[in-house]
């Protein structure tokens, strides 16, 4: 079945993806007077654009907090673009300037220049999956026969949905007859969506268009699907970062016009929280998330289709917010789920929704010494996958939860996929690890084989690195795991340069991964160094409140603590070490280096919440309010104000060289908060190294960017730490 997941953390933040960037500033509209006379040179101290001030004073309970910068919140104005254009001007002067830059790009062109398959997806006698011939600024969806061999055909074609190759296939959904594909596509990196539906015999798109989705699947049930939705923005509203309020669910019918959508779902009384909905793979039951933006998880509720006395209503399985629940799937009437309630490294338990309450519930999955990731229901048996410090341990069980046996993988890594149906003999699963391009295997649940679907050939060598796995103390002695990935034969003489990468938020694992782009860092003798850091979801829902709200600090304790232990192991210096994060890793960056100044040589913040006092004022943002609190709150102000790094920036202080990186786009973590801290970066500034901003034109967040953007972007961020650290990869 397809999985019933919950898109909340999907658009809580974002973990591994950097803002896609471009290699050019924007070339329209005036630019400030100062940015004119900015000098490009990288020897000499860079010139920043003239940010005026304003008096804009803010009180919270009695605390006034300035806000000099509040009109760059005015993501609109001809001001605020006017400095954008003035500060990636003298961005991309310092950069043009790095005399490897071009080499660096031209490498990167290179190794990226693979073949890289999704994982497929079998409805009925055809296979579905996604392929980038290499260079394609976006993978294309393929179909092909099941069993067959030869040149699959195409589905969809991105990189034909915008001249720029900017839209991006954001979702597909297949109905369970086979014979239709909702898809979702998004644009310039916004978080909105646009559902359309494709018709599989003809291969023709039918006339079907539905706006303003964000959060949101498609669920099919007979001839339609559930789906969720906002209102149109108001008028004047921008719909880039207005506040996003009053989810509902919609059914649409196929062929009648997004006007005749029937309302499922909606709580006039509650403006925040988001409300999704699944469907089983039978189609008996419709389920129902619910979270409310104050606590961390959702409600769960059902409604049996197959019942007209529930034609309107929705029976509660788990009434509280506090626990994460999704359904399984469901075995006759009764439903399976994965909960972490009295069970903080989740279980499955098997709920009638007849009979409710928790006394009749049975448990088919029992809570272990290994956080429950994730469960498939699949070919009459439950693939459960886990994480053991980190890393993917998976296993095969009967659906009354009979343990059958584990799956092998390839090395310690990670694994994904799994899905199918429920009359599925074998299904498809991603492994991939820090060296080990991601690979496709076809999986045989009856005798547990795997075999290689589809392998890349990536012009690297992962034969020439080791992966390691640390433990190290933090500053209140709990130990933080942390992958280190170097060449073999590595020197620990104190002069490797290090690449520093956490996210350490929103119960979001950090899991062994291949990049093609921090391969040429490891190539050039560069270290990557991952912790994991408490706020992730490595070790179940204990670890993850160990680093949110008034605990966020342990967070950046942890970062820290991961910092001066590759110094003190001789791994690298404070002048080669790059610490990197975004999203909610980009306020670990930002609240790092302002804490810690003299920590690291090179920062990295990208599309970071910066300004912890308003950022639920914009898009979604009300939804980190359980990870942070919110300013709103006496208490929780006064624990924000602490770290909030736009706050904390302090007038005379050298801080580490510097690279903002944003989008114009970005409707997650609008691009407000880079703007801010920028601008009170460069005028606290005293030392003599750059504080530069980046900011994309037409990109988002990070998800569907651009290969193009990936590459420009990659090729910038390695060239200025290099530069920064004294470093020429292609010295002979």
């Amino acid at each position: 079945m397809q999985k019933l997941t919950i898109p909340v953390l999907a658009l809580a933040a974002l973990a591994s993806c950097r803002s896609a960037q471009p290699s050019a500033p924007a070339s329209s509209g005036p630019a400030t007077k100062a940015a004119g006379a900015a000098t490009t040179s990288t020897s000499s101290p860079v010139q920043y654009p003239q940010t005026k001030k304003v008096d804009h004073k803010d009180d919270y309970f009695g605390t006034t907090v300035a806000d000099p910068y509040r009109w760059l919140e005015d993501l609109d104005s001809p001001e605020t673009k006017a400095w954008v254009e003035a500060e990636n001007k003298v961005t991309f002067g310092y950069l043009e300037q790095i005399k490897f830059r071009d080499k660096i790009r031209e490498r990167l062109t290179k190794i990226w220049n693979y073949e890289r398959f999704g994982i497929p997806q079998q409805e009925g006698e055809q296979l579905y999956f996604s392929k980038n011939d290499g260079l394609q600024n976006q993978a294309v969806l393929y179909t092909q026969q099941d069993g067959q061999e030869g040149q699959p055909d195409v589905l969809l074609d991105p990189n034909k949905f915008s001249a720029d190759g900017t839209t991006a296939l954001a979702g597909t959904y297949f109905s369970n007859d086979h014979r239709y594909l909702a898809y979702a596509t998004s644009g310039g990196g916004s978080d909105w969506q646009k559902m359309k539906v494709l018709d599989l015999k003809t291969r023709q798109p039918l006339t079907d268009e539905l706006q303003w989705v964000k959060v949101s699947g498609a669920a099919w049930y007979k001839d339609g699907f559930f789906y969720s939705r906002y209102d149109a923005p108001k008028a004047g509203q921008n719909q880039l970062s207005g506040k996003n309020e009053y989810h509902k669910v919609y059914y649409h019918q196929l062929g009648k016009p997004q006007s005749t959508d029937k309302l499922v779902y909606e709580d006039p009384k509650m403006a925040l929280g988001f409300r999704t909905v699944g469907t089983t793979e039978d189609e008996r039951f419709l389920v129902l998330y619910l979270t409310d933006g104050k606590a961390d998880g959702n409600r769960l509720s059902v409604r049996d289709l197959t019942d007209p006395k529930q034609a309107n209503t929705f029976t509660p399985l788990i009434s509280s917010y506090e626990y994460n629940n999704s359904v399984v799937g469901n075995v006759g009437g009764k439903l399976l789920v994965h909960t972490n309630y009295k069970a903080p490294r989740y279980r499955v338990v098997l709920i009638d929704p007849k009979k409710p309450q928790e006394a009749n519930w049975k448990e088919v999955l029992p809570q272990t010494e290994n956080k429950l990731e994730g469960v498939d229901q699949v070919g009459g048996y439950l693939v459960a996958s886990y994480l053991k410090d980190a890393s993917s341990l998976v296993k095969v069980y009967t659906e009354k939860g009979e343990f059958k046996h584990d799956v092998a993988l390839p090395a310690i890594g990670t694994a994904s996929g799994f899905g199918g149906k429920r009359n599925s003999k074998t299904v498809y699963y991603a492994f991939t690890s820090f060296t080990y391009p991601t690979t496709i295997y076809k999986y045989d649940l009856a005798t547990n084989t795997s075999t290689v679907f589809r392998a890349p050939t990536v012009d690297v060598k992962p034969d020439d690195y080791v992966t390691t796995q640390v433990f190290y103390s933090s500053k209140d002695g709990t130990k933080i795991p942390m992958f280190i990935t170097h060449k073999k034969g590595l020197k620990l003489d104190g002069k490797n340069p290090t690449y520093l990468y956490a996210y350490g938020g929103f119960n979001i694992s950090l899991t062994p991964s291949f990049s093609v782009a921090r391969m040429l860092w490891l190539e050039n003798g560069g270290i990557l160094a991952i912790p994991n850091l408490r706020g992730g979801g490595e070790y179940g829902e204990a670890w993850h409140k160990a680093g949110m709200t008034p605990n966020k600090q342990n967070v950046f304790d942890d970062f820290i603590a991961a910092a001066e232990y590759l110094k003190v192991q001789g791994y690298t210096t404070t002048e080669k070490l790059a610490m990197a994060g975004g999203s909610n890793g980009g306020l670990l960056v930002g609240a790092t280096m302002t804490q810690r100044p003299d920590l690291c040589g090179v920062a990295f913040p990208a599309v970071g919440v910066m300004d912890m006092l308003r950022y639920q004022k914009f898009t979604i943002g009300w939804n980190w309010a359980p990870e942070y609190g919110t300013s709103d709150n006496y208490d929780q102000f006064q624990n924000l104000y602490k770290f909030s790094p736009l706050h904390t920036l302090k007038p005379g202080t050298s801080y580490p060289a510097t690279l903002i990186t944003t989008a114009d786009h970005d409707d997650r973590v609008v691009p407000a908060h880079s703007f801010k801290f920028a601008a009170a970066l460069q005028a606290a500034n005293a030392g003599p190294k750059p504080q530069l901003i980046r900011v994309d034109v037409n990109a988002g967040h990070g998800a569907g960017k651009s290969t193009k953007l990936q590459i420009d972007e990659w090729a910038d961020v390695w060239a200025f730490a290099y530069q920064n650290m004294g470093v020429n990869p292609y010295k002979k």
